[in-house]
């Protein structure tokens, strides 16, 4: 079959290779569509120790079953493999699982033409969901995830929210607070192409952070979807006393927190990593229900530009999601 191969730092190719057979309890995936997320384009810059090439990345995935329990139907694809055994795992935390695994981490990924998955990560979708569409479900699930953390802690729906990065999780945690009723919401994006997508989008007000910066103290809440020290200083000011600072991106473990400041002021920091299985299944319920789509801020394109894609990302010219047509 066919696979993008990611071969070394910011290189990547396409290569034959041979198809996944299925074992007992796994399902084989025609592929139809697999978005690129950050942390395919973290390994493709040589910043993730877990993904050693050559390595079929991607994890965004959506296709045709072709045996087990759904075969022959469309499914989605929870790419997040757990133990199913330990404590985690069986009061619903499976992110949090010691033996996770991630397809496109050390298990062959879905930029390719077939994947195998264990059948209970295959969920079929309903038939009027666009497969290209379902291929969010899985960075839709994070945002979810994120947002249902937020929310938690500050349930005022004239709660003011400043999302840090405009890229696919920043744009998503937006479209999730829309669709929750959270109308004031800023998103902060230091790239113009960006931010006059995300104007088009009507979900909220988009800014440039490094020309204009929120001021201090104007958030209930503040979503970082970049993770770097900048943002996270950034957070660390914007946060309101009393607010909540959910942190999501992983962009680098540079510091940049005012531990000092969350203390006095009782703000809470947490961390969001990945998504349990609800919020898998919220996640494709906003998209079978129409209230979550790409219109507008995806960009489809063929298995064989992938290496180009992978470009154009790192350059800062490709839409906040490029998903790739693997047939």
């Amino acid at each position: 079959m066919k696979a993008l191969f990611y071969t070394g730092t910011q290189a990547s190719e396409i290569r034959d290779t041979d198809a996944p057979v299925a074992a007992t309890g796994e399902t084989l995936v025609d592929l139809a569509f697999c978005g690129i997320c950050g942390s395919d384009m973290h390994a493709w810059h040589g910043k993730d120790a877990r993904r050693v090439p050559p390595l079929i990345l991607g994890h965004e995935a959506v296709g045709t079953a072709l045996n087990g329990p759904h075969a022959g139907k469309p499914v989605a694809i929870n790419p997040l493999i757990s133990c199913q055994k330990c404590d985690f795992c069986q009061s619903g935390h499976p992110q949090l699982c010691a033996a996770r695994e991630l397809i496109g981490m050390r298990l062959p990924g879905a930029f390719a033409e077939q994947v195998v998955v264990p059948d209970r990560n295959v969920t079929e979708i309903d038939a009027g969901l666009s497969f290209s569409d379902a291929a969010l479900a899985e960075p839709l699930a994070v945002a979810v995830r994120t947002v249902r953390v937020a929310i938690a802690h500050t349930a005022d729906p004239a709660a003011r929210i400043v999302i840090l990065g405009g890229g696919a999780i920043g744009l998503l945690c937006a479209l999730v607070l829309k669709a929750y009723g959270r109308p004031h919401i800023r998103i902060a994006e230091p790239n113009a192409l960006r931010r006059h997508r995300l104007d088009g989008l009507d979900i909220g007000e988009s800014y440039d952070p490094v020309a204009m910066p929120a001021a201090d103290s104007s958030a209930d809440i503040v979503l970082d979807a970049v993770g770097s020290g900048i943002t996270r200083m950034a957070a660390s000011a914007i946060v309101r006393p009393g607010g909540i600072i959910v942190h999501v991106g992983l962009e680098d473990s540079e510091p940049g927190l005012d531990t000092r400041r969350f203390t006095l002021q009782d703000i809470t920091f947490t961390g969001t990593y990945c998504y349990r299985p609800d919020d898998f299944a919220e996640a494709l319920r906003l998209l079978t229900e129409g209230a979550v789509s790409g219109a507008g801020w995806t960009e489809i394109r063929d298995l064989d530009a992938g290496a180009q894609a992978f470009l154009d990302i790192h350059e800062g010219h490709a839409p906040p999601k490029i998903i790739l047509a693997t047939h």
